[in-house]
């Protein structure tokens, strides 16, 4: 052992029963291998910080020395000696002899990195220790303003905080690592067939336009009431869930290798009104028949067939109404871990509060898309989120939703990778009808309505990673079924591929 490791830093603590995890010694070689070659310090800055130290002295130590060669300045002992001259605890260990010790005795460059972790892994071991104190005397303390459901998504928010903060592959990273990634991610497109890069929506003309749901990406569905918002993000959670398959990824870990599992918020519906519009698609009974019970048997039999058949469906839904943002993300974690998660939906983004800081709603509004931003990033998953559009649709001649039309924000257009609008002209030449006594213009309209029945349109209206426009659909009010269009070439029992 290094004559070095004897040195007494941690002074009276060193006798004290409650001992948090540290090492005094691998501090002592990493800050003396800095102070005796400046470089070093980049290769650890991504690692550690001068709060990762044990020691207080030491934590000055790296920080002045920090503070040094951020300014292309030498740091050395005869150069911080001028700093830390009248630093009581360095007296306390030698005054400036104790850097010229650290020095005397450094370590070589090629260890410092991994002194470094192990500074770092002891820092997060207290820092556990001191967030487990921290939830037990919150539990202990009964307080009418602390009920023990907050207690809990705070303890969860403390922990990912702990374990997201030392990332230490986070920063730069090299152009031939990033090639890489790229790489890999159009090879695993290119095996699967269809040639998606993301999830499948299961709607073959949205999968072209978008490449699937890409993972990180943070997905707006918006649209006016009554435009079939719920419907549309409905059937591709239903889609996502029905093609779920499990297996073994290229990188060899385990997961779904096509569908996935679908995280579903549905924070306007309860879990069984959402759940009888999936039966009501799966089964095609009319979700009114299935409202009022008005079904035939053979319709009752499709449909309690079909619930059968979705037992194992791996949609999981949340209807919590008003769910706070941070609870939100919180449970979209616990899911992650329990039971895996690979697509998520909010229903809709008006209706999820924020952390109750802001009075203007704009800024709650940027909070949560912000939020929803980050969960995706986190999680690595797709989240499409629904919101509503401002009326000033309504008072426009052409009533195709534009970006601006986006309600209470900008920050939904400035941080969502993709967004969408559901449109149904059918739905806004319906409430047009003429009079009976009008022979041409009713002509006219029944001719239209012909045209417009059953067809509706996803305007792309952004896109990072490919372009924008519209898409057609075909949909059936009754079953509130979005599906593929069958163009006119395509007719006569021809499918769309």
């Amino acid at each position: 052992m290094n004559e070095i490791a004897t040195f007494n830093a941690s002074g009276p603590t060193e006798t004290s029963v409650d001992l948090m995890p540290h090492s005094i010694e691998a501090e002592q070689q990493l800050l003396g291998a800095i102070l005796t070659n400046n470089d070093i310090f980049d290769r650890v800055a991504a690692i550690i910080g001068p709060k990762h130290f044990y020691d207080p002295v030491h934590a000055r130590i790296f920080e002045t020395a920090a503070s040094r060669i951020s300014k292309n300045a030498l740091a050395s002992p005869v150069t911080l000696k001028t700093f830390l001259e009248d630093d009581e605890g360095l007296k306390e260990l030698g005054g400036p002899a104790y850097l010229a010790r650290l020095a005397g005795a450094a370590i070589s460059a090629f260890a410092a990195r991994d002194y470094a972790q192990m500074i770092y892994d002891l820092a997060v071991r207290r820092e556990l220790i001191q967030v487990g104190r921290s939830i037990a005397d919150k539990a202990a303390k009964i307080d009418v303003d602390s009920e023990p459901k907050d207690q809990i998504v705070e303890a969860e928010q403390a922990l990912y905080a702990l374990a997201e903060q030392g990332t230490t592959d986070q920063g730069f990273q090299s152009f031939l690592r990033a090639v890489t990634d790229a790489v890999n991610v159009a090879n695993a497109a290119y095996q699967r067939e269809g040639g998606l890069a993301g999830v499948s929506t299961g709607l073959i003309d949205l999968d072209k336009k978008l490449g699937g749901l890409h993972k990180s990406d943070l997905l707006i569905l918006a649209g006016r009431p009554s435009m079939g918002k719920t419907s549309l993000a409905t059937n591709i959670a239903f889609n996502v869930a029905k093609a779920y398959k499990k297996g073994i990824l290229p990188d060899g870990t385990e997961g779904a290798v096509d569908g996935g599992v679908v995280g579903f918020y549905s924070l306007e519906m309860s879990a069984e009104q959402l759940a009888a519009r999936i039966l009501s698609e799966a089964a095609e009974v009319p979700s009114e028949q299935i409202r009022r019970g008005d079904m035939t048997e053979a319709e009752f039999r499709r449909f309690v067939d079909a619930a059968k058949s979705l037992e194992a469906c791996p949609l999981f839904i949340d209807d919590t109404p008003a769910l706070p943002i941070a609870q939100l993300a919180a449970r979209a974690r616990r899911l992650k871990r329990t039971h895996g998660l690979d697509v998520l939906m909010v229903d809709y983004l008006q209706l999820v509060r924020g952390t109750g800081r802001s009075e203007n709603r704009v800024n709650e509004i940027s909070e949560i898309t912000m939020g929803l931003k980050a969960i995706a990033k986190e999680l690595n998953i797709p989240v499409v989120a629904l919101s509503q559009l401002s009326r000033q649709v309504e008072s426009r001649e052409d009533k195709r939703p534009q970006l601006s039309d986006l309600r209470e924000s900008g920050s939904i257009e400035q941080d969502a990778d993709v967004v969408m609008f559901v449109f149904r002209e059918e739905y806004y030449k319906e409430r047009e009808k003429p009079g009976d006594h009008e022979m041409e213009k009713m002509a006219a309209w029944q001719e239209e309505m012909e045209r417009l029945h059953g067809k509706a349109e996803v305007v792309i209206g952004k896109q990072r990673h490919g372009p924008i426009g519209t898409v057609d659909l075909s949909f059936e009010g009754r079953f509130t079924r979005f599906g593929n269009l069958v163009k006119p070439w395509q007719q006569g029992g021809e499918q769309q591929f």
